[in-house]
């Protein structure tokens, strides 16, 4: 990038007008202020007297590069990002790309200089409550730590020490010049009554005291608002939820509601906005962050796995489970409710909107009439956000649709748009516009006592009783069953997958079509063992199965007909993996940067992972193990997805990973299959199964040329709802032509193979 100066043009937009840099100085506040900073950009230079350290402090931003370097931004203006870079003597470049939230609140930038690079940051806690009759459970919480120095910290631990209580916790590795959140654990014992207490945090190294800070920790009743910490299997990251618990436990299993909060909104805040209930107790989740992934993504797997907590910890009337939630957490209701069918006995969404595209939330522009086939396969990529084409999922519970009438946050035409829908085949729902009612007027948003009364005369059914099915997907990995009937392999990844089931236990034959279907499973317990059952598909020829017993189930496989088949291979696609780029991003991941290449070539593979890792602490509250190529071993982070950084010339954890994927990387050029593309500004996102694994995948973030590994800075996978297939290869040219530049994407087959698939080209 040439040295910006004030009146030079930087490009020419699409209506011909020249765009060029414009002198900007900080107000009285110290804020940059500019309605074109929220689709612009900063410059700012620092020029210092020495190599040196110091912590970035920056509010209002999409993300940042120093001196080239990237590191993410804090689009929210939340305040907790303080990221170690390292100046060199003379000028240092500072290059922000400005949020849309900056036209409001402007962008705050700070460079600071503290005595310590090595300390506990205490601005963004995960903390838990103590409850009183609960004092000997073991408690996580989590803070960040610093490392601002050139050294990877190997060596640390915190000590807890809580009413004269102490607990110590050796830390994972922290990288050099760069943040991670760490769990600690707190012994409570010592708490004997309601109050807030003082908890010192000791980071040390060998015993040596390297930084002491404080943090609070609140004690209460059972019977009051708490939250609940746990380590979340997505990334082994310490996470919590909020509870408003029972009001009058009696003994008997209490019904579980699962309340999905809006954007902006603590999981706590949101439990707290609830009267506590009778009978049931209400867990509120995270979404990993107050705005987080809108409820979908790794917002999704955030509330499906604090609702497995909540089952475990409160053990529910299991036919008494309900979901609601607030704007985004509104929109997270119609999503999980259409998602997951079956596992809720209604769902309650209050001044919600169905998808993100509908409402704006979702990042880019989205392709019209006239789209590329490149766009429409990224789309199809995103299918499973979108909640019209899966509504059909709806007619399984009650749903209370609850709405003010004078929103300007959320129109309540979103509200009448999903009325008119369900209207035409819905049987069980009901609608409320409050009168006058705003975005948010007061508890009843939520806390609507119509809702819970009308949530406590629907139940969960049991599978005996339901024998009509209608059920769609989108991937068999996000969701895959409905009662009895499961979808185990789609014949097109990501495409509309869609059953539609009748059976007659009497004459012992299920009946039905099928759409973009390969694989199905029934399960047979409501049949008696030894007898035959005759099922029909697709008006094609029936198939004959004897039932073995009351465990069995049936699987089928469509090759031109229907066939009796077997359990598809876990390898294969299906409903641990089904692909797609973002799939890699779970499974406590682990980021690969590559020691193998040129200088600049690893300082780019370290610096993405870093940037990467950031991204992910400030969207999904997350911490990540970065490690070079040289330190993995297969065995060590067994059954972990891998992301690695790089190409087959640069890191050679390669060959340990990819050694038999149709895909190929090198300096120079990339190999896809029977197709191969030259030059140094290739770039390519892929995703490939790890081999000695049935659930955990390889994610590859990569580049021919240096210029093709910097492409790969602008994606942000990590927003929400955005589509990303199986293999993306695209060069530099789509920052500036958008999807033109897709050299080629697409989907693996089934079996994970590369022609058998769905691809397009440029």
């Amino acid at each position: 990038m040439k040295q910006p100066a004030a009146g030079q043009t930087i490009f020419t937009n699409d209506q011909g007008k020249d765009i060029t840099w414009k002198p900007l100085e900080a107000d009285t506040a110290g804020l940059f202020k500019n309605e074109m900073l929220s689709n612009g950009y900063i410059y700012l230079t620092y020029d210092s007297k020495e190599e040196q350290s110091a912590l970035l402090h920056v509010m209002g931003h999409n993300m940042l590069y120093v001196n080239g370097v990237p590191h993410a931004g804090d689009i929210y203006w939340h305040g907790y990002l303080y990221i170690p870079v390292k100046l060199k003597k003379g000028v240092n470049e500072i290059l922000i790309r400005c949020s849309r939230w900056a036209r409001w609140q402007g962008v705050s930038t700070h460079l600071l200089f503290p005595e310590k690079f090595i300390a506990i940051n205490t601005t963004d806690p995960t903390l838990p409550y103590v409850l009183l009759d609960k004092t000997s459970e073991e408690l996580w919480g989590a803070v960040v730590v610093i490392n601002g120095t050139d050294k990877t910290l190997t060596n640390l631990s915190i000590t807890s020490v809580l009413a004269g209580k102490e607990r110590n916790t050796t830390l994972p590795a922290i990288p050099p010049m760069a943040t991670r959140k760490v769990g600690f654990r707190l012994d409570a014992t010592g708490v004997k009554q309601k109050n807030s207490y003082t908890c010192s945090l000791k980071l040390t190294e060998k015993g040596k005291l390297l930084d002491e800070r404080p943090v609070t920790i609140e004690a209460v009743n059972s019977e009051d608002h708490y939250s609940n910490t746990f380590v979340s299997a997505i990334d082994g990251s310490i996470q919590y939820y909020g509870v408003a618990p029972q009001s009058k436990p009696d003994g008997k299993q209490p019904a579980l509601f699962l309340s999905v909060h809006g954007a902006g909104v603590e999981a706590i805040g949101q439990a707290k906005a609830y009267q506590p209930k009778s009978w049931g107790v209400l867990v509120a989740p995270t979404n990993r962050r107050p705005r987080g992934f809108n409820w979908e993504d790794w917002g999704r797997l955030d509330a499906l796995e604090v609702l497995e907590h909540a089952k475990k910890k409160y053990t529910p009337e299991p036919h008494h489970i309900y979901l609601t939630g607030h704007s985004m957490g509104g929109h997270g209701t119609w999503y999980l409710g259409a998602t997951y069918p079956g596992k809720w006995a209604a769902i309650a969404p209050c001044a919600g909107y169905p998808t993100l595209t509908g409402y704006g939330s979702a990042d880019g522009k989205i392709p019209g009439q006239g789209a590329s086939d490149a766009e429409n396969l990224l789309l199809q990529a995103s299918n499973p956000s979108n909640v019209i084409e899966l509504a059909q999922n709806y007619k399984t519970a009650g749903i209370y649709i609850h709405h003010g009438d004078s929103d300007k946050v959320v129109s309540v035409d979103y509200a009448r748009q999903m009325r008119a829908l369900l209207g035409t085949f819905h049987k069980d729902f009901s609608y409320y516009e409050y009168p006058g009612g705003s975005h948010w007027f007061g508890n009843e948003s939520v806390d609507w006592p119509p809702i819970f009364d009308y949530f406590n005369w629907h139940t969960i059914p049991d599978d005996s009783a339901i024998n009509v099915v209608d059920f769609t997907t989108a991937s068999t990995a996000i969701s895959s069953q409905f009662h009895w009937a499961s979808i185990l392999q789609q014949e097109h990844s990501f495409k509309y997958s869609r059953i539609k089931l009748k059976r007659n236990k009497k004459k012992n034959a299920i009946t039905g079509t099928t759409e973009n279907v390969s694989v199905l499973a029934f399960s047979l317990e409501d049949f008696k063992p030894n007898t035959t059952l005759t099922i029909t598909l697709d008006s094609l020829a029936s198939v004959q199965y004897t039932v073995k017993s009351a465990n069995d189930i049936v699987y089928l496989q469509k090759q031109g007909a229907w066939k009796i088949g077997v359990k598809p291979d876990p390898k294969h696609k299906g409903i641990n993996r089904n692909g797609s780029f973002k799939e890699a991003f779970n499974h406590k991941m682990v980021f690969v940067y590559s020691t193998a290449g040129t200088k600049a070539e690893n300082e780019w593979s370290y610096n993405k992972a870093r940037y990467d890792a950031e991204v992910w602490y400030y969207r999904g509250n997350g911490a990540i193990d970065i490690i070079a190529d040289k330190e993995f071993s297969a065995a060590a982070y067994r059954d972990r997805g891998v992301i690695l950084y790089g190409n087959a010339t640069t890191n050679t954890a390669w060959k340990k990973l990819l050694a038999n994927c149709p895909i190929t990387v090198q300096r120079g050029s990339i190999k896809a299959g029977g197709k191969q593309y030259t030059g140094d500004n290739l770039a390519a996102y892929f995703t490939w199964p790890r081999a000695d694994s049935e659930i955990a995948s390889v994610g590859v973030i990569s580049g021919t040329g240096l210029s093709g590994m910097q492409a790969t800075e602008a994606n942000q996978y990590f927003a929400a709802g955005s589509g990303f297939p199986d293999y993306l290869i695209f060069t530099t040219d789509m920052l500036k032509d958008g999807a033109k530049a897709v050299k080629l994407a697409g989907f693996y087959n089934n079996d994970w193979s590369f022609e058998n698939g769905q691809q397009v080209g440029n």
